[in-house]
């Protein structure tokens, strides 16, 4: 009841991704009664297990949507206080697995409604019986098979979300640090051991913490990648706008093992169109491997690009774009390499529907719309969770003087750089992935 309460009572902008949930399932779910259809009509079960391979990839992009979804939702986000009333970060785990499983319930019961109205079942209602050639009309439909199907997407969904929000408890094995003891016994933060005679020293202590106090005062300004006026712009009437960039992260560590894989899958893919084997499983191998790889370098290429906008001494703006990106490497790289991976894969495959078959028409169109809109939708949410992580250092830099409109440039600068790593190389591995298997 709590779940129901907090779905209905959400924002605008969250019923939104909620309903980009439910059409997503509702999507998956027709095409996985299609492929029953399918395996009603005809007697070969191969091309009918063939079909329902092929839903597993709306079955994932669906699933990876509504983790995108759940991890942006507000109502699910824990809060001060939440805890006194009984709504710990368990709870709250529970409930946005239940909201997640009732978006996709509800997509699935649309499923089944156009489905049996396609098939002819459901009498009074426009487009009834619209395509009986291909979804087994006539023929009792199991009920059993069909609520099975259905119940893929809300299960895998729900399962997804409670896996991805699971409270992380912190580390307990790393042990305390042992007390260190200075002269006459007080504390040091540090164990090193002093010669005789040298806390006495005259100047030595003070010029320690004279030391130690510049040195913070002066890293921030001190970083790799500029000096301290690099980290100023002024602003339309002169006056100086402090933009002090965030820290950025460590860089992501699958760079070198999504290059490895996206190496294996092209290098499988040359080999069968060497030895004449298009079309092959070895080929779908070779494609599946390097949709892999650049889903594993998203990450890693984004926070390259980061870096690569820091360089050759840079101002204020390459330095906030750079820093954020390099910030948010992992949020956004994930989605955006299967965004690439996902777009590659739909120009190698563009030629390899079965022609001959022309039920297979729509089903593939829906397939790849499914696919394409669902990642281009996971992307568009982790931007948005982009922009809710940062609010409070967006909230700082303005208080500092920071202008909006540097703010604005900064975001376009980085969706460009963006689009510049990312689209060559997109079409370059989807030109390489098209060569063996349209032969």
């Amino acid at each position: 009841m709590l779940a129901l309460r907090l779905t209905l009572g959400a924002q605008p902008a969250v019923q939104i991704r909620r309903l980009l949930v439910a059409g997503a399932s509702g999507g998956t779910g027709f095409l996985l009664l299609s492929a029953l259809g399918h395996a009603m009509s005809h007697p070969d079960p191969a091309a009918s297990a063939l079909r329902l391979a092929w839903c597993t990839a709306p079955l994932a992009a669906t699933v990876y949507l509504a983790v995108a979804v759940a991890r942006t939702d507000p109502a699910t986000r824990p809060r001060p206080g939440l805890s006194a009333v009984g709504l710990g970060p368990v709870k709250l785990m529970a409930i946005s697995a239940a909201t997640t499983a009732a978006s996709c319930l509800l997509g699935s019961v649309l499923a089944l409604l156009v489905f049996l109205q396609l098939r002819g079942d459901l009498t009074g209602m426009p487009l009834g019986g619209g395509a009986q050639q291909f979804l087994a009309a006539g023929r009792p439909l199991p009920l059993p098979a069909a609520l099975t199907l259905l119940a893929l997407v809300p299960l895998s969904a729900s399962a997804a979300v409670a896996v991805s929000l699971r409270p992380r408890e912190p580390v307990t094995g790393a042990g305390r640090a042992a007390r260190a003891y200075g002269r006459f016994g007080a504390y040091r933060r540090t164990p090193a051991l002093e010669s005789f005679g040298a806390y006495g020293r005259f100047g030595r202590q003070l010029g320690a913490a004279a030391r130690g106090r510049r040195t913070v005062t002066e890293a921030p300004a001190r970083e790799e990648d500029g000096t301290q006026d690099e980290a100023a712009e002024e602003t339309a009437d002169g006056s100086p706008a402090v933009v002090p960039p965030p820290v950025p992260t460590a860089a992501p560590s699958g760079l070198p093992w999504g290059v490895a894989v996206l190496a294996v899958g092209l290098a499988v893919e040359a080999l069968t169109s060497r030895t004449g084997s298009e079309g092959s499983p070895a080929a779908f191998l070779g494609l599946a491997l390097t949709s892999l790889g650049l889903a594993l370098v998203g990450p890693g290429l984004a926070h390259l690009c980061g870096r690569l906008l820091q360089a050759v001494r840079p101002g204020a703006l390459r330095l906030l774009a750079g820093r954020v990106l390099m910030t948010e490497a992992t949020r956004i790289g994930r989605p955006l390499g299967v965004v690439c991976a996902v777009v590659s894969a739909a120009y190698a495959m563009a030629s390899l529907h079965d022609r001959d078959d022309p039920s297979a028409g729509p089903l593939v169109v829906l397939g790849v719309l499914l696919v394409a809109g669902c990642t281009v939708a996971t992307l568009l949410t982790a931007a948005v969770e982009a922009k809710q992580a940062h609010a409070d250092t967006t909230a700082s830099l303005r208080r500092l003087g920071a202008p909006a409109g540097t703010l604005r440039r900064a975001a376009a600068l980085r969706a460009v750089a963006l689009l510049a790593l990312f689209g060559p190389l997109t079409v370059a591995v989807a030109e390489l992935s098209a060569w063996p298997l349209g032969g």
